[in-house]
């Protein structure tokens, strides 16, 4: 009988869904129906950021949800970021009431820094003018004045319950995975199929013959070949989709397993970084003068 995985749980406690709903690039019009599919599919976990610029349509869905009885807010686990513009520990309590106020909750269950970069106040675009020096001490320290008043049920990133990060099979992030390990910091994916299309992975990973060879032999789609190697190694995994099926099929990754001489072949794969964030680095401006220093030379 497989390891169903459903849940992890973090060093605060609290249990968390293993596989989230992702919002990242989910349009407008769109996202709201994507929440309401993936929570009466079986989803518990949606994973959002106040960048993306959908809060306020996920919070019409959450509530239209509560008010039906689909769902209980203490059945979900909803995360929310920390925006580079709102680092000023002044700035931080307002952030996050407005995406409270955006998701119509009185609390997140986990509120990350979604950058370990800042950006001048009012700016609208990363642009390098607009880059400022972070003092991201400063802002945990702003952060964990949200923890203790009850908004935020848990923080990340320093030192945090959750890192959340881009990982994949071809971003398997094997040395951060020992580190968070070792001091009790659970490691949830964001990409975790690769997001086909975009960023520098120019191949498709689902169409990796690896990948598409061990989906036929277990009879699954490589997606949920993908999410099930994530959960098998420890993290939590957050594929994005506004496509119903899409999101029904993702969830479809608890009752089965990745045997053993399966899973090894994954460390046959090429590792390409997809996200590479170098619109926070400048040779003058900001904190990070290489992607090289951003990344602590991972690239």
């Amino acid at each position: 009988m497989a390891r169903a995985i459903r849940s992890f749980v973090l060093n605060t406690g609290a249990k968390m869904s293993s596989v989230g709903l992702g919002t990242w690039q989910s349009d407008p019009g769109a996202v709201a129906a994507a929440v309401t599919a993936a929570i009466k599919i079986g989803y518990r976990h949606i994973d959002c950021a106040q960048s993306y610029g959908n809060e306020k349509e996920v919070g019409s869905a959450l509530q239209k949800l509560f008010s039906e009885g689909v769902v209980k807010r203490e059945d979900l686990w909803i995360t929310s970021k920390l925006r580079c513009h709102d680092h000023a520990p002044e700035d931080v309590p307002k952030a996050l009431d407005r995406t409270l106020e955006n998701l119509k909750l009185d609390h997140l269950d986990i509120y990350l820094i979604h950058w370990p970069a800042s950006l001048r106040k009012g700016s609208v675009s990363l642009k390098p003018e607009n880059l400022t020096q972070p003092d991201i001490p400063s802002t945990w320290k702003a952060m964990e004045a949200l923890y203790h008043s009850g908004k935020a049920r848990a923080i990340g990133v320093i030192p945090p319950a959750v890192n959340q990060v881009e990982c994949h099979p071809y971003w398997q992030q094997g040395k951060l995975r020992e580190f968070c390990k070792s001091r009790g910091i659970h490691l949830s994916g964001y990409s975790p199929l690769g997001s086909p299309g975009t960023g520098s992975i120019k191949s498709d990973i689902l169409k990796n013959p690896v990948i598409a060879t061990i989906a036929e032999k277990l009879g699954k789609s490589p997606a949920q070949v993908a999410l099930r190697w994530g959960l098998q190694m420890g993290h939590s995994v957050l594929p994005k989709s506004t496509n119903e099926a899409r999101i029904k099929e993702n969830f479809d990754v608890f009752d089965w397993s990745i045997p053993d001489d399966l899973f090894c072949k994954f460390s046959e794969l090429p590792q390409v970084k997809l996200i590479k964030g170098t619109g926070f680095v400048h040779e003058t401006l900001g904190a990070y003068k290489t992607v090289e220093e951003l990344w602590d030379g991972e690239v």
